[in-house]
């Protein structure tokens, strides 16, 4: 997968346009001033994260003995069912506060709603997959950078599309993160079907 692929397919599983009600509602009673450097901070350890698990995360597997495929594997069925909720959503009002008492560090604004298991799933197999660790960097901050500016912009996009446009916009990224989800789950497959016919 090319740059853009991969910078695509972390965009999606970010789901900015999806966690706009999650980050209007944690953050509803801090003045504009401080909602925008929050987010900053929250996107900030995010990207911490992300980037920790893209260059530890494999050593780490092969640590735990855990090969390519099984990632491949379980990676594509977190995806799935994180497309899931993301095409059926559970009902909730969102206009209604979450459950919160003070300002969000870390739980759950950066982890798990940005660097969540679906992301740090993807950037260990696609940082085996490819060899440039410029590619993967260069992915890992287009899709942040994206993600960060639209949750900069969140009341704004709240105002202009509405609670349904912003529904319709998740459903559809659900959709085609559903595409990629299939296919890590199936290459995972593949692989595992041809290490069964290797000669021990």
């Amino acid at each position: 997968m090319g740059l853009f692929s991969i910078a695509l397919s972390l965009f999606l599983l970010m789901d900015p346009i999806g966690n706009i009600p999650f980050y209007i509602s944690f953050l509803k009673g801090l003045n504009p001033e401080r909602q925008r450097k929050v987010i900053v901070r929250e996107l900030l350890i995010a990207l911490f994260i992300i980037i920790l698990f893209t260059f530890v995360g494999d050593g780490l597997m092969r640590f735990l003995n855990v090969r390519e495929d099984t990632i491949q594997i379980a990676g594509g069925i977190i995806l799935f069912l994180l497309c899931l909720k993301m095409i059926f959503p559970a009902p909730h009002d969102p206009n209604e506060a979450l459950p919160h008492t003070s300002e969000p560090f870390i739980v759950p604004l950066a982890v798990p709603l940005v660097a969540g298991p679906g992301v740090l799933a993807a950037v260990m197999i696609y940082a085996r997959q490819e060899t440039s660790d410029w590619v993967m960097m260069g992915a890992i901050l287009f899709a942040w950078g994206a993600s960060l500016l639209i949750l900069l912009a969140s009341s704004f996009l709240k105002k202009i599309l509405g609670w349904r446009g912003i529904t319709a916009l998740e459903r559809l990224m659900g959709l085609i993160l559903t595409l990629i989800a299939i296919q890590m789950f199936l290459s995972g497959v593949t692989a595992f079907i041809a290490h069964l016919h290797e000669p021990l």
